[in-house]
């Protein structure tokens, strides 16, 4: 009979930010002194108002100083967003495998994801110099999946470590939002630049004991709303785009990838203990809670990541699992991982800690 494919768990998670932080009040207070002569009387009352929600206290962003922001040309931008990528994926990457006493060496396949800057070649290039990486590895580079890259990167991540058994896969998510950052007397950047901030994740998957099992992995797409959240290019460059209706389109297809991932196990939103959900924002956690049955003490993380960090884009579902991880998984339990993004689109995966 044929030998039982191996289960491949994620055996360490770690993130990086960059050392430059704001308090949202003096973020808010930013943009007002060199950006509020453009706006309306209604828009600086709607910066005010986001500015001031308690749901998001601090963000990190990849600057020294953040009047580059005032008049930065493509060239810089390009620049900083190559330095900061390259910079924080290291840390993150560095960090995770140090976490289970393995090095740069051990990796046998690499897989990268971004939205918020191009590269050619990309950012795993980069990582195979700066770490010391095998230059036989497999390294592929992930671009367009928005916020949801993180578990459609995993995903592929995980392709790749049952194509090498006994290997190492080691999955980073990066982006460096501020390197899109815009404003203009539109509500769409307005909340953007209330939400989004920088930083990077790394996650190490094995077939050796111990760690989260990845159970089940999937995807659903509504292109129909294509337009609800994305990145548009104006002048050559990037614009955030978000929908007011946001909260109520990441309803449907959410609660639907969940339900087909449970009930293939014969679970149900309750079995799972765990759930780190990107925290796209507290009206759309707030819409999930309701579509999915959460409780408080299953979103308390992600709200706890969006209060810290803001919306980090990709990695910010890792910035929450990392957390989950901190405050204790028992073998046995079950953990959801899910974000979404451009497309639009859902990603998913279920997870189960086993025993080291």
């Amino acid at each position: 009979m044929p030998s039982r494919e191996a289960a491949v768990r994620i055996a360490s998670v770690a993130t990086a930010t960059p050392p430059f932080a704001m308090e949202q009040q003096n973020a808010g207070a930013y943009l007002e002194e060199h950006f509020g002569a453009g706006l309306t009387p209604r828009s600086r009352t709607v910066l005010r108002q986001v500015f001031a929600h308690p749901s998001v206290r601090t963000r990190h962003f990849a600057v020294e100083d953040p009047a580059c922001l005032v008049d930065e040309d493509p060239d810089r931008r390009v620049a900083r967003f190559t330095r900061w990528a390259v910079d924080l994926s290291e840390k993150a990457a560095r960090k995770a495998l140090r976490q289970i006493g393995l090095g740069p060496a051990d990796v046998s396949s690499l897989m990268v994801n971004t939205c918020t800057g191009y590269l050619c070649p990309g950012i795993a290039t980069y990582l195979i110099e700066r770490l010391g990486l095998p230059r036989d590895i497999r390294a592929h580079d992930l671009v367009g999946s928005g916020c949801g890259g993180a578990v459609a990167s995993l995903q592929l991540a995980e392709s790749l470590q049952r194509a090498a058994p006994g290997g190492v896969t080691l999955t980073v998510s990066v982006e460096i939002c501020s390197a899109t950052f815009q404003m203009s007397d539109d509500l769409s950047l307005i909340v953007s630049n209330a939400l989004f901030s920088d930083g990077a994740a790394a996650a190490v998957l094995w077939d050796r004991p111990g760690g989260l099992e990845l159970i089940a992995g999937g995807s659903r797409f509504a292109p129909e709303h294509r337009d609800a959240i994305r990145y548009v290019h104006k002048n050559g460059q990037l614009h955030n785009q978000l929908s007011i209706q946001l909260p109520r389109i990441v309803r449907e297809p959410t609660a639907e990838l969940v339900r087909r991932l449970l009930s293939a196990h014969d679970l149900r939103a309750g079995d799972v203990r765990h759930w780190a959900l990107h925290p796209g924002g507290e009206k759309v956690i707030a819409s999930l809670q309701d579509a999915l049955g959460l409780t408080e003490a299953q979103l308390a993380p992600s709200r706890a990541v969006l209060a810290e960090h803001g919306n980090i884009s990709s990695p910010t579902v890792w910035f929450v699992l990392r957390k989950i991880l901190d405050a204790g998984v028992a073998p046995g339990d079950w953990c959801m991982m899910l974000a979404f993004g451009a497309g639009f689109s859902v990603h998913g995966h279920l997870l189960r800690a086993t025993p080291s």
